[in-house]
């Protein structure tokens, strides 16, 4: 039988082949890449805020600086927050959403709409603002013939006027078969008969006279009486009708409300969600690089009405062309604004806490009495 091996060489053994594991392992851990530095947390980087210049929301300044409500709101919520950032403009509504879309901006802030669409593309932010569009025209209600066309053209006067000539066809061939027996007048073929009859009709309609000719049968003369009273009242009822048309679109002008749209011409500013609430309602519109170009246009007359966000547009008007453009009392298609974001972003959720605690404050409601008076 073998003799045992000493125990410290079992030891001297035991230690090499450690010493042969560790060096593996040091060696696989060698073989492995290096992690890649972890990325700057939000809240440590130069956030890139994306504008454009959309008063009172978004404002440039003489100095360069900016201010308005969405960007004292965003001053305040980064305040909170904690946040370094600088301001880059951007010169489109379009621009400025694509460049939030590819992460060229952190955060877009300026006066942009949530729509279904662009939450497709990327992420917004609670609301702060909610609006709707406004209707812009002419001062003075543009008068012209337009309305007046338009009114007689239309097929609620067709419907008068056809409703007058009925009643006098029907009246005129009751009165011919009542005389036709007693009166020369509407004797003889059914032809000369009847076509006198209607025509006596209609002279005693428009109370021009009717001389001598006229009804002589008692009955025939009983329906001509009604035919005088009745038609004395029809006309006045249609002509107030007509009078009360042509006087409401001479003072108000072509566009009185949202329904008007699709029968006037209508300008928009290019690239925004007016576009699709336009097209939505089937109105014809032309575009323009801004609000102040469509107001423009409308002055000149070559629109005759021109729909934007009615926070900018009442800004636009009452700085720039109080005296030649009003705004219409009507509003439609409920906006809300919000801070645009790429998809995934982590600022979203400290940014809406922020955005509430300002937004709930009277700080806010001092923000808008300050921009809009309100």
């Amino acid at each position: 039988m073998p003799a045992a091996a000493p125990a410290h060489a079992t030891v001297r053994r035991g230690s090499a082949v450690v010493a042969v594991i560790a060096a593996l392992a040091c060696g696989a851990a060698a073989a492995q890449p290096s992690p890649a530095p972890a990325p700057a947390d939000a809240d440590q980087r130069e956030l890139v805020v994306g504008t454009k210049e959309v008063p009172p929301f978004a404002m440039k300044l003489a100095d360069g600086s900016w201010t308005g409500i969405s960007i004292d709101l965003w001053r305040k919520a980064a305040e909170d927050r904690g946040l370094r950032y600088r301001f880059v403009e951007e010169p489109t509504v379009q621009g400025l959403l694509d460049g939030t879309v590819a992460g060229t901006f952190d955060v877009a802030v300026a006066a942009l709409t949530v729509t279904a669409e662009r939450e497709q593309k990327m992420e917004f932010t609670a609301t702060y603002y909610a609006t709707g569009l406004g209707i812009a025209i002419a001062a003075g209600g543009g008068v012209t013939w337009t309305p007046v066309v338009r009114a007689l053209t239309s097929f609620g006067f067709f419907q008068s006027v056809m409703a007058l000539i009925g009643l006098a066809l029907i009246v005129g061939i009751l009165v011919w078969l009542l005389e036709r027996r007693h009166n020369e007048e509407f004797s003889g073929t059914i032809a000369k008969g009847l076509s006198s009859s209607v025509w006596w009709t209609t002279v005693a309609m428009t109370q021009r006279g009717i001389g001598n000719a006229g009804p002589r049968t008692l009955p025939g003369r009983m329906v001509a009486m009604l035919w005088m009273v009745g038609s004395i009242i029809a006309i006045a009822v249609f002509t107030a009708g007509i009078t009360s048309a042509l006087t409401v679109r001479s003072l108000q002008g072509s566009v009185q409300g949202v329904t008007d749209l699709t029968q006037v011409r209508v300008g928009a500013v290019s690239g925004t969600s007016t576009e699709v609430s336009l097209a939505r309602i089937r109105a014809k519109f032309t575009g323009f690089p801004t609000a102040r170009d469509g107001l423009l246009a409308l002055r000149e007359g070559r629109i005759d009405a021109f729909v934007y966000d009615r926070p900018l547009l009442a800004w636009t008007i009452n700085h720039e062309f109080r005296s030649t453009v009003q705004l219409l009392d009507a509003s439609f298609d409920p906006q809300h604004y919000g801070f645009a974001l790429p998809l995934g972003s982590t600022l979203r959720k400290p940014l809406n806490l922020s955005i509430l605690k300002a937004t709930q404050s009277p700080w806010w409601d001092e923000t808008l009495y300050r921009y809009l008076g309100m």
